[in-house]
């Protein structure tokens, strides 16, 4: 953006989901400010893990490799359970449709960090200590006050203002869009400490009367990320978050066996579910911890946000550049199902986690012992558990973007589906289908091992962003184009 130049969208927050929005923006020309009322970045490891999902769908910023390279991917899930160690391998489990078949560990920090450089490379500053202080809007676009750390106050006329705010949302509550659930009893603990006596190169969780506790692999600055649920005399007492009380907590769970040290990061939480009754008023959207916060159960919560932010950053462009109106629609019809979903999920699996009901004790005491050894030997029933944790199933086929045409039941992908991604022939290169598409741009792709018609070849040469793909061999390639194009592809495979 050209200094002077009017901001077409104004993003009200600069964590995860407000950067991946901006930066998605940028890529497709929208002029974009970004504001943030903290000081500074994150710097803290927070929000731990990145799915397959997410890194798929910001692999066009160019910035999915250095996300890998600076993270841990999760190979092996250790559970502790009554003096018995449970190893469950969490790769190969057969996804050939993903360039990124694990989970990744990285900080919060480092993954604001990330993504703060790319948008300052591509000359997008986030602008820090400023506060949206009042919001109206009108046909024609937003009239949004801001307040500046050194006691400025500005107006900003824009097209659009998305909430990427948190849980506290200003721009949810000027937007007057409720925000509806409630809080868990429970209070939880966090540390990034480093530890001796536990196995490096894995994810342990040892399972309690309580809950469970949890050791996630962070790398640096500290080793491990320590989560449990604090006793409640504690709380009661007013006892502080301390190396002291926390090492009183490791040692309940793992019989002393494990020694803390050089803390990094310690405070306690209480976790909240809730959700926004609407994902837009008008020119005002939400995304993200604005929209839905949950328990950090399956790690979706910074996922589900960044998806957001991709999902609405697309239809903001088109709509920008003449798109009727109504594709704004489809944001809410989308990802407000998908935000649903992911808190019953994300509740169901918190409260079987944490209850402390005779039955439910019983059954986490006694059950990974039985399914563990059988989920190590299964390997397509753990492909199906993670493919869904790692939001590799979610679609949009009851999307009014979603048209199929196709007469018959077929395998593969509909209208809707995530496209899988397979290997492909890009003018002679060998590439993947991901790859050739992730530009941002519409993208025609014709599946088959022959030339296509001289139609399509016209076509591809009119409209940029067309590509011309050859599968090798692509069964999913295959049946994604048929069912979108409701008939056979042109050539066969």
């Amino acid at each position: 953006m050209e200094p002077g130049d009017p901001a077409q969208v104004l993003v009200v927050g600069a964590g995860p989901t407000g950067l991946a929005l901006a930066a998605q923006l940028t890529a497709f020309g929208v002029r974009v400010r970004l504001v943030d009322r903290a000081a500074d970045r994150v710097h803290e490891s927070r929000a731990l893990a990145i799915q397959p999902r997410t890194l798929e769908v910001l692999a066009g910023l160019g910035v999915t490799e250095r996300l890998v390279a600076a993270g841990n991917r999760m190979v092996r899930l250790v559970l502790h359970v009554r003096g018995r160690a449970l190893s469950l391998p969490m790769f190969d489990f057969g996804l050939a449709d993903t360039a990124y078949p694990y989970l990744l560990f990285l900080s919060q920090a480092e993954t604001e960090r990330i993504l703060t450089e790319h948008l300052a490379a591509a000359g997008v500053v986030v602008e820090r200590q400023v506060e949206l202080t009042a919001l109206t809007q009108d046909g024609d676009g937003v009239s949004c006050e801001l307040s500046h750390g050194d006691g400025r106050a500005e107006v900003v006329a824009a097209r659009y203002v998305v909430g990427c705010d948190g849980a506290h949302s200003s721009v949810r509550r000027l937007a007057g869009i409720g925000f509806e659930g409630g809080t868990y009893p429970q209070t939880f603990v966090l540390a990034d400490v480093d530890a001796d006596g536990i196995e490096p190169g894995a994810a342990h969780v040892f399972i309690g009367d309580r809950g469970p506790l949890f050791f996630f692999p962070l790398g640096s600055p500290a080793t491990w990320r320590l989560l449990a649920i604090r006793p409640p005399a504690e709380v009661d007492d007013g006892r502080p978050v301390d190396l002291p009380a926390v090492q009183d907590l490791a040692d309940e769970y793992t019989g002393g066996g494990v020694r803390l040290r050089d803390p990094v990061w310690m405070t306690d939480f209480r976790i909240h579910l809730r959700a926004a009754t609407a994902y837009r008023s008008g020119r005002a959207f939400l995304a993200g911890d604005a929209a839905h916060i949950h328990s950090p159960a399956g790690a979706q919560g910074m996922n589900t946000g960044i998806q957001d932010a991709v999902n609405l950053a697309w239809k903001l462009a088109h709509t920008l550049r003449g798109a009727t109106p109504r594709l704004l629609d489809t944001y809410e019809t989308e990802r407000l199902p998908v935000g649903r979903t992911v808190l019953r999920f994300t509740d169901r699996a918190f409260t079987a986690a944490t209850s402390t009901t005779p039955l439910v004790r019983a059954a986490r005491a006694r059950v990974p012992a039985l399914l563990v050894p059988l989920a190590a030997r299964a390997k397509r029933a753990r492909a199906f558990v993670f493919r869904n944790a790692a939001q590799l199933g979610i679609r949009y086929r009851n999307s009014p973007l979603s048209t199929d045409n196709a007469r018959s039941w077929r395998r593969g992908p509909r209208p809707g589906d995530r496209l899988p991604d397979t290997a492909v022939l890009h003018n002679g290169e060998r590439t993947t289908l991901h790859a050739a598409v992730a530009a941002p741009a519409w993208h025609l792709i014709v599946c088959g091992a022959s030339p296509p018609p001289a139609a399509l070849v016209e076509l591809t040469g009119r409209y940029e962003g067309c590509w011309s793909c050859t599968g090798s061999p692509p069964n999913p390639t295959r049946a994604s184009c048929t069912t979108r194009a409701g008939r056979p592809c042109a050539a066969s495979a």
